[in-house]
């Protein structure tokens, strides 16, 4: 894989990709809700700091997440009325996916990513 951009120029990239908003409680982003850049797949799991496994999350999501898995926040999201986009998780999951078989390596992260992507799809939860 060549070398990644800065967290900085990553975080506009996921921005630009995505669009300006949470992709767990939906909040548009602003001087007061800012956005930070968060590991779908996380470090601790294998998940690499590639563009391909990060989504743009306000700093209360990221922080509230935690260890939970992304599935499980998703629900907890949905649980407390928020508009988390399935759509973009799979979106993410499923690119990451690819570059992993692209680029190989990963081990760690392989596992982790089959079993969300599963998950999602078994939930229906992109819908």
């Amino acid at each position: 894989m060549s070398a990644q951009p800065d967290r900085a120029a990553r975080l506009q990239l996921v921005l630009d990709r995505d669009g300006p908003s949470c992709v767990w409680c939906g909040r548009a982003f602003t001087p007061q809700v800012r956005p930070t850049t968060e590991h779908v797949v996380p470090r601790v799991k294998g998940g690499p700091s590639w563009l391909e496994n990060e989504v743009a999350a306000c700093g209360r999501c990221n922080g509230e997440r935690g260890h939970r898995t992304p599935v499980e926040w998703l629900e907890e999201c949905r649980r407390r009325g928020w508009p988390a986009d399935g759509h973009r998780l799979e979106r993410v999951l499923t690119a990451l996916g690819e570059a992993i078989a692209r680029t190989g390596g990963q081990r760690r992260a392989r596992p982790y990513l089959d079993a969300q992507l599963r998950r999602l799809r078994r939930l229906g939860a992109a819908a």
